[in-house]
């Protein structure tokens, strides 16, 4: 699938530049083109080697959460509704502390810390899982909750914000919030729909009410605000609640004896790691959209999709943050790409470099995870797994795009 993508930017980018050049008469293209591969390899090594410090520090806060005993607080606080939603996992089946773990990461906004985590929670579904070769209940319903991505905390996307120059880089937080809540949701009505689970046990209705109480609480309060008020508030909501979970997670394992340095340092090096590896995967998508867009082969469709919108009398400032909307399914990678390319163009703090921040953190990555997680197990029929997860992807890009107008608009 990436491969198709990525060859696709550059083959429709050559098509393009030649259409322009032979038929518009634009001598410029291919320069603007040749151009784009060389600024761009410097910018994605540049936001990858900036990126590098702050993700030593959250792969180092992350293992000190897991030595202190934070992610056994979650696992009790959520293996009862668990339980219910997945009725064929066993109780005492280590599958739930794999999921919890790699929910806690999602939650933190460390998508490299959960993959594994995600993949190893999918082995031991697959050890109960009757039919090897087809997706079981259990691993459809844990892979659609994991691509609607529940993100408490998108420090990658505040952090790029930051690298992009924004002046306020958290101010995106309450709208990612709102935005995951809403896809997250809508995996898990679209997958109990499915399955035929029962969402209206009071259990599992105790716990989506808590949850639901929460974010309509934000939303109603920050609904009554008026915009520069939002964006202060949610900023302080944001960088207090981040810091108080770090405090959270040293005071756990300063309670339990850890050392709490040394978890920190053993965490550290293998976000220098991930670091690493981010490298060729950021250059490799950002160049190639950066070819496509100097090609004018986005812009043709966008020109397209705006000037259909205009003759309903629709807004349509909403389109330059399409981009990483159209990729988020595919490429976890190119709609990062796509959302720095946005903002690298417009401006971090413009409307679109906001809205494509909240389009990045309001789901993940359906086809990668699908294919990595099933892949993983030799998974080969999904079932209901892909629907269920676009679908979910959808509302939380539309949900994205409403609140954008909301806070930002």
């Amino acid at each position: 699938m990436l491969n198709a993508i990525w060859l696709g930017f550059f083959f429709i980018a050559f098509v393009t530049g030649l259409y322009r050049l032979l038929v518009l008469d634009d001598v410029d293209v291919f320069t603007d083109m040749t151009q784009a591969l060389f600024s761009l390899s410097t910018t994605a090594f540049e936001i990858s080697l900036g990126l590098t410090g702050i993700l030593c520090f959250w792969m180092g806060v992350m293992k000190i959460g897991e030595r202190s005993g934070f992610i056994d607080i979650l696992s009790r606080l959520l293996q009862p509704l668990l339980k219910r939603l997945m009725p064929d996992v066993p109780e005492k089946n280590p599958a739930f502390g794999a999921i919890i773990m790699n929910l806690s990461a999602n939650m933190l906004g460390l998508d490299n810390a959960a993959t594994p985590l995600g993949i190893r929670a999918m082995q031991y579904l697959q050890e109960i899982n009757p039919l090897k070769d087809t997706a079981s209940n259990a691993q459809i319903l844990f892979l659609v909750i994991n691509t609607s991505a529940v993100t408490l905390f998108p420090i990658t996307i505040f952090t790029y914000r930051a690298q992009m120059g924004a002046a306020n880089p958290t101010d995106v937080f309450i709208p990612i919030l709102i935005a995951t809540y809403a896809s997250t949701m809508a995996g898990l009505i679209a997958v109990s729909v499915m399955q035929r689970i029962k969402l209206y046990q009071p259990v599992v209705i105790g716990y989506l009410l808590g949850f639901s109480a929460i974010i309509f609480t934000l939303l109603r309060y920050f609904s009554n605000l008026d915009q520069q008020a939002m964006q202060q508030q949610s900023s302080l909501i944001s960088n207090i609640t981040i810091f108080t979970l770090i405090i959270a997670f040293m005071l756990g394992a300063v309670k339990r004896r850890v050392n709490v340095y040394e978890s920190f340092i053993s965490g550290a090096k293998e976000g220098f790691q991930t670091a690493i590896m981010i490298i060729p995967y950021l250059v490799a998508m950002l160049v190639a959209i950066g070819v496509f867009r100097a090609s004018g082969a986005l812009e043709v469709f966008l020109d397209a999709l705006r000037s259909t919108l205009t003759s309903f009398a629709i807004d349509t400032r909403f389109i330059e943050g399409l981009p990483t909307a159209l990729m988020k399914p595919l490429s976890g990678s190119g709609a990062r790409a796509m959302m720095v390319e946005t903002m690298n163009t417009h401006g971090a703090d413009s409307f679109a470099g906001r809205l494509a921040s909240i389009v990045q953190g309001s789901t993940e990555t359906t086809f990668y995870v699908l294919a990595v997680y099933f892949g993983a197990v030799g998974i080969k029929k999904a079932r209901h797994a892909v629907v269920c997860g676009l679908f979910a992807d959808l509302i939380g890009i539309v949900v994205a795009i409403a609140v954008a107008y909301l806070f930002f608009g």
